[in-house]
């Protein structure tokens, strides 16, 4: 892989300057870095960062960059223009230029039941501006009174929450695609319910799940007590696309933590939940900044 230095998205831009973050995936081929650099450098930009991955058995190249620009000297338009005759040229499966101080955040929709502590720590982070999402809706098969935590911060908000009561003859499949179709992804935050492949493919865009990586795995009910009674010393997080298969999607991310004989049921049950809360907005931060690609079936490239 090869890999300058990486300045986070935070990092000082020149002023009058801007961010663009570029992802590309193509057939690998020589001079694929040299032309992308040979167009940013011809309009004036000035690249940040370049990462590069060409799998060891695959001709497949994999690259996310980052370069600030001048809006005046390279508009908008023409750095679409720009970047999609390099994906002609190059026979591009994906080519995404994003440029977050001037495009629409992406829209969520997050889907919950009972358990409130990703969901909130979601709509946390959002109000301090540290994930870069518009949230359209928060839905749950649980119901909430109007005075919860969770119904007050929305309302303050503006964002509306739906209760769509499930039951294993109706999972109201239908009533949640209605809700969701016009978001660029959903985020399933502890949300106690399997998503039907045909909604899945209804659907059609990403969904983000997370759920405990408590280890060995323990199904059923009450899976923290059961690791916390089975004294086991690492448990964790995994966050990952949804597909048809169970809990089996790419993985976006992962977060592990060590435990002991010192720890209580409640420090046990503290310490995976706040795993859980670092683990789903890390992977929708990195989500959002282009760092994600999936790669073959199972596996992801995280920039």
């Amino acid at each position: 892989m090869l890999s300058f230095a990486r300045r986070p998205l935070s990092a000082a831009v020149p002023a009058g300057n801007l961010l663009v973050i570029h992802l590309f995936q193509c057939p690998d081929a020589v001079g694929i870095v040299a032309r992308l650099s040979e167009c940013i450098a011809s309009r004036g930009g000035n690249i940040h960062s370049v990462d590069v991955f060409v799998p060891d058995d695959k001709p497949v190249f994999y690259s996310r960059s980052e370069f600030t620009y001048n809006p005046m000297l390279w508009p908008r338009d023409v750095l679409r223009a720009d970047f999609l005759n390099l994906s002609h040229h190059f026979n591009a499966q994906r080519s995404t230029v994003r440029v977050p101080d001037l495009d629409p955040k992406y829209k969520i929709s997050v889907l919950a039941s009972k358990q409130d502590h990703c969901l909130f720590d979601l709509l946390y982070r959002w109000q301090e501006g540290r994930l870069p999402v518009d949230i359209n809706c928060v839905i749950s098969n649980h119901d909430r009174p109007k005075d919860n935590h969770v119904r007050r911060f929305l309302g303050r908000h503006g964002i509306p929450y739906h209760y769509l009561p499930t039951t294993p003859g109706n999972k109201r499949e239908q009533e949640i695609l209605e809700l969701v179709q016009d978001t660029d992804f959903v985020v399933l935050a502890r949300y106690m319910q399997i998503m039907s492949e045909s909604f899945l493919k209804a659907y059609g865009k990403d969904i983000i799940n997370i759920h405990h990586g408590l280890l060995p795995s323990f199904k059923g009910g009450n899976p923290s007590r059961q690791a916390f009674n089975a004294g086991v010393k690492l448990i964790g997080a995994t966050s990952h696309f949804v597909t048809p298969e169970l809990d089996a999607g790419p993985i976006i991310e992962q977060m592990v933590e060590r435990v002991s004989h010192r720890d209580t049921l409640q420090s046990f049950v503290v310490k995976s939940e706040n795993l859980e809360k670092q683990c789903l907005a890390e992977a929708i931060k990195s989500y959002c900044e282009l760092r994600v690609v999936p790669y073959e079936l199972k596996k992801t490239v995280v920039f």
